[in-house]
């Protein structure tokens, strides 16, 4: 769905230049934000084009969806850092940037001449941010790092899955989606500072870091009971009923009741007023003691009915509950297709649905102003401004 009154509104990082070295998903979804919010972001990217423009290419005109997801309010500019004379467009775009973003691995960019003392010395109000697997310091700071190997390392697929089946990943990169959300918060605190200091910073995200940090709370379970909550699939380690059940017609609801009020909806909503009054299931420490035997209880309820029919009977009776949708159902419902999703035009695409970001800023709205762009498609347009703003550079060896 387009918004055209909103793309008339100034995003509130208008004026904002970003310089965006990343590749794959932590590093673009982070400037992907910070361009949704008005900032014009040059995505520089060597002659191969981002490792991303090469994974998941299910359109026949062999565009990536990782790419297109996450690249959107960009300009692509090719540049070689292996060979001096890009290096010095790079550095040219550096001293007239507000950010830099990268996510190469620790070291990359100051054996590059080009780490943030060497473009502080430039440009003193450069905000350099960095995202990488493991940070700078310590003993895994020269791993390479991916969404699922940081899950492992963190703890987070110990947590995924049942006992039958051992630990699982997620299945959506969490691990790649979380640290790029403390990126964003963290230039948007330094550019604030920026303003009342002058100068910029450096700042580091681990991906680990922030992989361990989205646990809470389940980290004070440990520290204070020495023990990794249990894998337990769709139900939860300390909360009953907390889990999936099935329907008459093989579908799915998920079912959670945390307070008493909840219990008390559910079981009257079920016509089982009788489990309030048993001995078993009086509280939630004995429903956790006796979770079996109510998961057992609620799934012969819930398999008695259809679907649909569950979904009205638990929404009049205000339980916490839902459907467990796919794809289909979620991006037909109009609460999501007229919120979340907006087409633009995309040179070889065609008409492209984009997940718009979720937050909703009244006066200073996020906005999708481009689509994701080809490979160095705005090369001789970025290098054009270098030279109108007469900041020296070289041709490129291109």
């Amino acid at each position: 769905m387009n918004h055209p009154l909103t793309s008339m509104l100034p995003g509130v990082l208008e004026g904002v230049r970003v310089l965006d070295l990343t590749q794959m998903v932590a590093g673009p979804l982070c400037t992907l934000l910070l361009g949704d919010m008005g900032a014009d972001v040059i995505k520089v990217e060597p002659p191969t084009g981002d490792t991303a423009r090469h994974i998941g290419r299910n359109r026949d005109c062999g565009e990536s969806d990782y790419f297109l997801s996450m690249n959107r309010n960009k300009r692509s500019i090719v540049l070689d850092l292996k060979q001096p004379r890009d290096l010095e467009v790079l550095r040219a775009l550096a001293a007239r940037a507000d950010v830099l973003v990268e996510n190469f691995r620790p070291g990359t960019m100051e054996k590059l001449g080009i780490g943030y003392e060497a473009l502080k010395a430039d440009n003193p109000r450069l905000i350099f941010c960095s995202l990488s697997g493991f940070g700078s310091e310590g003993p895994y700071r020269d791993r390479p790092a991916l969404d699922p190997v940081i899950q492992a390392m963190s703890g987070l697929m110990q947590l995924t899955g049942t006992r039958d089946s051992g630990p699982l990943k997620l299945g959506v990169l969490l691990s790649d989606f979380v640290p790029p959300l403390f990126g964003t918060i963290a230039v948007l605190g330094a550019l604030r500072a920026r303003d009342a200091s002058g100068e910029g910073q450096r700042i580091e995200i681990s991906m680990l870091d922030a992989t361990v940090f989205s646990m809470v709370p389940r980290e004070q379970y440990f520290f204070s009971t020495g023990k990794t909550p249990e894998r337990s699939g769709n139900a939860h380690y300390q909360m009953a009923p907390w889990n999936t059940y099935a329907t008459a017609d093989g579908r799915h609801l998920m079912v959670v009741a945390h307070t008493e009020k909840y219990w008390r909806h559910l079981a009257e909503a079920i016509h089982r007023p009788d489990l309030l009054t048993d001995a078993r299931f009086t509280d939630n420490a004995l429903r956790m003691k006796n979770r079996e035997a109510l998961d057992a209880a609620l799934a012969e309820a819930f398999a008695t009915d259809a679907l649909a029919s569950w979904t009205q009977r638990l929404t009049d009776a205000n339980v916490l509950f839902s459907p467990v949708r796919d794809f289909e159902a979620v991006f037909s419902d109009p609460a999501v297709r007229e919120h979340m999703v907006q087409t633009v035009d995309h040179p070889t695409a065609g008409e492209l649905p984009l997940l718009r970001a979720p937050m909703r800023l009244g006066a200073t709205p996020t906005t999708i102003r481009s689509a994701p762009p080809l490979l160095g498609q705005h090369t001789q347009e970025i290098l054009a401004e270098l030279e109108a703003d007469k900041i020296p550079t070289k041709e490129t060896s291109r």
